[in-house]
Formats: C-alpha cells, sequence, structure tokens
C-alpha cells in the first residue's frame, strides 16, 4: 500500500519560518529521503530578513543582499512558495494561499492541504490613527524600507543644499523618529551618524545644521537594557544634539508638520514610524484560539492550545513564560526568543511525528545589546552592564554569531572589515525605486511624482 507523505505546512519565511523548516529538514533527513514527509514553506518573499541588520544596512556598513537570506538555497529540501496565505481552516487541514501566477491568471486563491500546521506570519507595524501617517511616514521593518530611507535622508540632504528657500531646507534637514525601542534608536543613532559623517562632503550643510528628533510615549527608550542603560542613551543621544522626547505622543505629521502632544511643531519631510508591532491580520482568518490581543494561544511545548497538529512560535504566538516569577507572563515577541523557540519547535514536530515525548520550551536570559552608531552601544548581558566601543564591539559579535549561513557570516564580516579601511559610501540610489522612470519619460510619460 502507498501511503501520503505527512505533509507539514510553515506559513512564513521569517525567524520562525525559516529556522524551524531548516531543523526540521536536518530532524527529519531520513523520513523526507524515503519520502514519508513532506515540508512546503509558504512566504511572502523568497528570502528571510536579519532584522537587527537592517540600521547598519540603512547606514551602510552592510549591503542590503547581505541582510536576507534566501530560502530557497537554505531551505534545499523543503518546498518553497512564494506566495501569500489568506486563510486556514485547521477543521479541514487546508489553508488557502495567492500567488504572483495566480494574480495573473485570475483564478483565485488556490487550496493546500496539510497535516502539520507552523503559523508564523511574524507581525506588522502597529499604527494609530495619526492624521498624514499613512501619507508620509516610513516604516522601518524592511530591508526595501532600510534602504529606501537612507536614499531618503541623503535626497534631503541634497535639497537643503540646493534650496534657497530657508523654510524647505529646514524642513529637509529636520529629522523625526517615533517609538523608542530598539527599531527606533538603533535606526536614528546609525543614520545620525551616517548622515553626519555625510555632511563633511557638503560646503552648505554642517551637522549642526540638522535636527534629530526622537518621540517616545513612555517615560523611558530601550527598556530591554535596563533603567540604567536606557538613562545612559538618553543621556548618549542628547549629547549628540538629539532632541529626545520622552512622554510625548505624535499628534500630526498633516502637510508635512510633525505636531507633538506638548505643543512642539516641526516643518519635516521625514517621519520614521517604529512604535511597536501587532500581530500578522492573517490570524483572524483561521479558526484557530487567538488571545485578547490576537496572537495565537499557545501551551509551553509550543503548540497551538486547543488545537492539535497546530504550532506557532515568535511574534504570532502568546507562548507562557515557565521561567517567570509571576505565573501566567508570557514571552516577549522579539527575536532572541523566535530564533531559540524555532529550534524547539522543529524538535517538538519531529518528536510528534514519531511519536515521543515533548519539551517544554524554556529559555535563560542572556541580556540585550543595542547599537547607537559606529563604535558607540550600550549592552546589559548576563548582568554586566557595557557602553560605548565594548558594547558596541559586543554588538557585532552577537549578531554576527546569529546570523544564519557560513557564506552571510563570511560576507558580513569581510564588509565590517572593508568599511573598517575604507571612507562610508554617501551615495543615494533614490532611483532605484523607480528604475522605469527615465525610460517612461524618453517614451513619452510622465516623471512620477515624489512619494514621500
Amino acid at each position: 500500500m502507498v501511503t501520503e507523505p505527512v505533509r507539514i505546512l510553515v506559513v512564513g519565511g521569517g525567524y520562525v519560518g525559516m529556522y524551524t523548516a531548516l531543523h526540521l529538514q536536518r530532524k527529519l533527513k531520513q523520513e523526507l529521503r524515503r519520502g514519508e514527509a513532506e515540508i512546503v514553506v509558504i512566504s511572502p518573499d523568497p528570502y528571510m530578513t536579519y532584522q537587527p541588520f537592517l540600521p547598519e544596512a540603512a547606514a551602510g556598513s552592510i549591503s542590503p543582499r547581505h541582510v536576507v537570506v534566501p530560502l530557497r538555497r537554505v531551505l534545499d529540501q523543503c518546498r518553497v512558495v512564494v506566495g501569500e496565505v489568506t486563510s486556514v481552516d485547521h477543521a479541514k487541514r487546508t489553508a488557502s494561499f495567492t500567488t504572483l501566477a495566480t494574480r495573473e491568471e485570475g483564478t483565485g486563491p488556490l487550496a493546500l492541504t496539510y497535516d502539520e500546521l507552523v503559523l508564523a506570519p511574524g507581525s506588522i507595524s502597529r499604527t494609530l490613527p495619526v492624521p498624514g501617517l499613512a501619507d508620509y511616514g516610513i516604516g522601518f521593518k524592511t530591508v526595501e524600507e532600510a534602504i529606501g530611507l537612507r536614499n531618503h535622508v541623503i535626497e534631503q540632504m541634497d535639497i537643503a543644499s540646493s534650496t534657497r528657500d530657508p523654510a524647505v531646507r529646514d524642513a529637509a534637514l529636520t529629522f523625526v523618529f517615533v517609538g523608542g525601542g530598539y527599531a527606533g534608536v538603533e535606526a536614528l543613532g546609525e543614520l545620525e551618524d551616517m548622515a553626519r559623517y555625510a555632511a563633511r562632503y557638503y560646503h552648505n550643510v554642517k551637522a549642526e545644521d540638522m535636527k534629530w528628533i526622537l518621540v517616545e510615549a513612555s517615560g523611558r527608550i530601550l527598556p530591554e537594557v535596563g533603567e540604567e542603560m536606557g538613562k545612559y542613551t538618553v543621556r548618549e543621544l542628547r549629547r549628540r544634539n538629539i532632541d529626545v522626547r520622552l512622554e510625548t505622543r505624535l499628534d500630526s505629521c498633516e502637510d508635512r508638520v510633525a505636531v507633538l502632544s506638548d505643543g512642539a511643531r516641526f516643518p519635516t519631510r521625514t517621519v520614521v514610524w517604529t512604535a511597536g508591532v501587532k500581530p500578522h491580520p492573517l490570524l483572524a482568518a483561521t479558526d484557530l484560539p487567538l488571545t485578547e490581543r490576537g496572537r495565537l494561544k499557545c501551551t509551553a511545548e509550543l503548540s497551538v492550545d486547543g488545537a492539535p497538529h497546530a504550532w506557532g512560535a515568535g511574534d504570532a504566538a502568546a507562548v507562557p513564560d515557565v521561567t517567570a516569577e509571576q505565573p501566567g507572563t508570557e514571552c516577549a515577541p522579539n527575536a532572541q526568543h523566535a530564533v531559540r523557540q524555532a529550534k524547539v519547535l522543529g524538535d517538538n514536530i519531529a518528536a510528534s511525528l514519531r511519536e515521543k515525548p515533548l519539551q517544554e520550551y524554556r529559555h535563560k536570559y542572556v541580556g540585550s545589546v543595542a547599537s547607537l552608531g559606529l563604535h558607540k552601544g550600550v549592552a546589559h548581558v548576563y548582568g554586566r552592564k557595557l557602553k560605548g566601543y565594548p558594547a558596541w564591539f559586543m554588538h557585532r559579535v552577537y549578531h554576527l554569531s546569529r546570523v544564519p549561513t557560513v557564506n552571510r557570516k563570511s560576507r558580513v564580516l569581510a564588509e565590517w572589515t572593508l568599511s573598517g579601511l575604507f571612507k562610508r559610501e554617501i551615495v543615494s540610489l533614490g532611483s532605484l525605486e523607480h528604475p522605469r522612470a527615465e525610460f517612461e519619460l524618453a517614451a513619452g510619460g510622465e516623471r512620477p511624482k515624489e512619494s514621500r
């Protein structure tokens, strides 16, 4: 009798999706070889983005292609489908998804049956109904946004250098970042450092002409590194003439004017939104149990509570923290947990297929590191607090050890070495966002309007 292979469907190609599939193809090597198991990965992008490197990619320290990991190369024993899952009917073990081809063909969503489901679509930016945000705001979750922001900052310096209007110059040289977490602080620190360096090549733009503003609704920034290091970070940023405004919100950015809750108004052409994330909308299009915050209700073994053969981890999952002193505490939705959970998740799925006991996800808190620009950083690791160059060096060593594949590690290390020997690149490639613009103009079309 010929039996169908067990199909494991992994939804998402981020930290959890890629690492889980990578671990599964190693654990189930014999089953995959004998045709007894099949791993299908459906991801909107054909690559995994290592997000901790986005600030350095925006600053030009790392090439964009080295921030991403191609799924097809890494997951060579898996079937990778570039598409988007639109709904999941776990009762029928069926997922509906679309691809670029289905849109071209106009056939509508396709259906894929599965035996085991790993739901790891990640998260999306958590936005608020701030007037003008959808029109002028810039996100910082993808490599495209990071490179677009780098090009945008250099273009604003070009505008300021060439304009004769003081109001236009002032708006171009004002950069507002909303959100004092990792993404906001690291992006601001790296880009301010890059822009300060680039200013030396402009005859009429100086570093002190630029205004960098960090807006945070709570009373502290970088809570992950502890209160003391958070206060040090505020002092360090203010020492660099960065305006840090705590307990302040962005009320509006209409007409390119950032209006803050403390009454301040800043004409600006740059508003970067990094104020948190929320669960992916796909979770609401499933029949799986969710928490009040819209995340998958999971057990300590990373299975979905009350839904056999469904698994979750990372940003999309509410995983109980069994090591916490307070009962009911959940693991934070960050990359450190996601990578560790993926290994346990892969082990547990393999154990489940082989009818072996499952293990709980337990973690030992290592600490947190954050970069504030070249040779500047803060860290709280194994109870030790570091700042300045040692923290920055530890930040690089830690993330170099965590980025997947020897190929990527070698390329990133080579780029860091070269950037230490040669000067920074300060070229804006903004035309990449409209690659057909020149040809369309030559063919009689119109030049695209500015999007920001």
